[in-house]
């Protein structure tokens, strides 16, 4: 009866960690076949501990190279998304003007729409329009469809703003430039960081509208496709890992931050 009792109380703590598990599974998996040195040439079968591809990884030929052209990529469409993104936002949430409900209702199309359907739909465009397949029509793509999201984020932290804090601002005589700076920006921050880290994920992984606005330009997530054709270095597992850490350290800095203010608040 202790028991059933105990369970009951922790019940909810115990499906969160379980759901957590399951979610941090193929991250593990990934992690560990890092350390693989596979006999062939696809990394399915753990046969030996090797560091081999953590000392060169860039040692498979054009990887690093379809590397970079992602994170060029993700870095310009998260500043493109994100400071449109940003604006839009506010407009929404400020602003009355004609068709504001028409746009509010727009802005989820692009995270309601199939991802082939408006891969499609650029394709289209950008062939109609002459434009040449590659790196400038990716990023152009990758920025429509983070906007969206950069959107609801921002618009989201907009809306529970207190418009107190910023009439205070210009009670005290501060120009709309400093109230915009130093009370209205650092309190949206947050949502707009949200959104900037959401962009740059999305645009980093995606496959789908790359595919079919890449031309002849490789991303990382087609390079990784087109080697699993072929076999599958290891190579991209330690990337992966190494992506993977790096989230959970800004993750982790972020929590870090958050708690050294709240304590210096107090």
């Amino acid at each position: 009866m202790t028991f059933v009792n105990w369970l009951k109380r922790h019940l909810v703590v115990i499906a969160g960690l379980i759901t957590l598990g399951y979610l941090l599974l193929p991250n593990i998996v990934v992690t560990v076949f890092s350390f693989n040195k596979p006999k062939g040439r696809f990394n399915y079968q753990w046969q030996h501990f090797s560091m081999d591809a953590w000392k060169d990884p860039c040692g498979v030929a054009d990887m690093c190279g379809s590397l970079s052209i992602s994170l060029q990529i993700a870095f310009w469409a998260t500043i493109g998304a994100t400071v449109l993104g940003t604006m839009i936002a506010f407009a929404l949430v400020r602003y009355r003007f004609r068709a504001r409900g028409s746009v509010n209702s727009l802005i989820f199309l692009p995270m309601a729409m199939p991802e082939v359907v408006m891969a499609a739909s650029l394709l289209t465009l950008f062939l109609n329009m002459g434009a040449q397949l590659g790196f400038w029509t990716i990023l152009i793509a990758h920025i429509m469809f983070c906007l969206s999201f950069v959107v609801v984020a921002v618009k989201a932290r907009v809306m529970s703003m207190d418009p107190r804090l910023e009439e205070a601002a210009r009670d005290l005589y501060a120009s709309p430039v400093q109230t915009f700076l130093r009370v209205t920006l650092p309190i949206a921050a947050p949502g707009i960081a949200a959104g900037a880290l959401l962009s740059f994920a999305l645009s980093f992984d995606d496959f789908i509208i790359t595919n079919f606005t890449a031309g002849s330009t490789v991303t990382f997530p087609m390079f990784v496709w087109g080697s699993a054709q072929r076999g599958t270095p290891v190579q991209i597992n330690v990337i992966g890992t190494t992506m993977f850490l790096v989230a959970v350290l800004l993750v982790l800095s972020s929590m870090v931050a958050g708690n050294r203010r709240t304590k210096q608040k107090a």
